[in-house]
């Protein structure tokens, strides 16, 4: 039986008032950057709560990340129609103001600062639909995933995508996924992370190099992937993060929980937030050696904090 932390009331609210607060990157300085999908922006909260806007985005800010040059990176989902349901925001259908699926650079130091560049937005002449989360490797790669955008009687078909921080190449790496969303990696970065939101899975694949993975365990799933873990019940998948111990963490919708999923595919338990909410969307950590993780509970617009069972990983890149 998995077992539901009872830890949950030890979660501390960071900041709320937050438009479905997503892409959470815990900073040096104590702050953390993330994104507000509803709001368009790249926004900073600091210790004590205060957010600012670092960048007005646009369309859908999803998944972000630092890159090898400081700047933050941003998988940008094109944008959401709206839905409140009982005071929990919920994000919808292609919206009419769809403005394209694209990665985006912001520009966070300097005489720059909150300079915002398209940087890719198609590949090999096909639209980039709705990236949603994104990891840098330690070569100053990215992976990206790309769920597609749902409209009312049609979903795009979704893919794993490798780029690099200067635009000059972007590489399909596995298609078709169906809603791929969080993405992450190993601790020593050999093996490649997705989970899949409708249907409930993570699959995971071996690294055999940038923009290239190979069968993990002799999988056969897409792209020779090997099921991780596939959940049961209704429960659905959103962002990850992987912990010092190589323990993927994934934020599970509708449970409204974070699940701790083991490298071997066991699922260990499941951290609910304090306050109901089906829109648990995302798991940072604040670095290497630290234990303390950040939560977002995009639903009713809150940014937690809590001190985590193992100790975060060493990004390739932090702030």
């Amino acid at each position: 039986m998995v077992s539901v932390d009872p830890r949950a009331a030890e979660l501390r609210v960071v900041a709320s008032g937050l438009q479905f607060p997503e892409g959470p990157i815990a900073l040096r300085d104590g702050s953390v950057l993330l994104v507000e999908i509803k709001r368009g922006t790249l926004s900073r909260v600091a210790p004590d709560g205060k957010v600012t806007v670092v960048a007005e985005l646009g369309g859908g800010p999803n998944g972000a990340a630092i890159g090898p040059d400081g700047a933050a990176y941003v998988c940008n989902n094109g944008g959401f129609e709206w839905h409140d349901r009982g005071g929990i925001t919920a994000p919808g259908h292609q919206p009419a103001g769809y403005i394209g699926g694209r990665i985006q650079r912001v520009v966070l130091d300097g005489p720059d600062a909150g300079t915002v560049t398209d940087l890719y937005t198609e590949c090999d002449g096909r639209p980039l639909r709705g990236p949603n989360d994104i990891v840098f490797d330690a070569q100053g790669g990215f992976w990206f995933t790309d769920l597609g955008k749902s409209r009312a009687r049609d979903n795009d078909t979704g893919s794993l995508y490798y780029a690099l921080p200067d635009g000059s190449s972007i590489t399909e790496v596995v298609h078709p996924l169906t809603q791929p969303n969080g993405v992450g990696l190993s601790p020593d970065g050999s093996r490649v992370y997705v989970a899949e939101t409708g249907p409930g899975r993570v699959w995971c694949w071996d690294v055999a190099g940038p923009a290239e993975v190979r069968p993990a365990n002799g999988g056969i799933g897409p792209g020779g992937a090997t099921l991780l873990h596939g959940f049961a019940g209704y429960q659905l998948l959103d962002s990850l993060a992987v912990d010092g111990d190589g323990n993927v963490c994934v934020a599970t919708l509708i449970t409204g929980a974070v699940s701790v999923i083991a490298p071997d595919g066991t699922l260990v338990r499941q951290v609910p937030v304090p306050d109901p909410d089906p829109f648990v969307t995302n798991i940072c950590f604040a670095g290497a050696g630290s234990r303390t993780a950040y939560v977002t509970s995009s639903g009713r617009g809150l940014l937690y904090a809590t001190q985590w069972h193992t100790t975060g990983i060493d990004l390739a890149f932090s702030a």
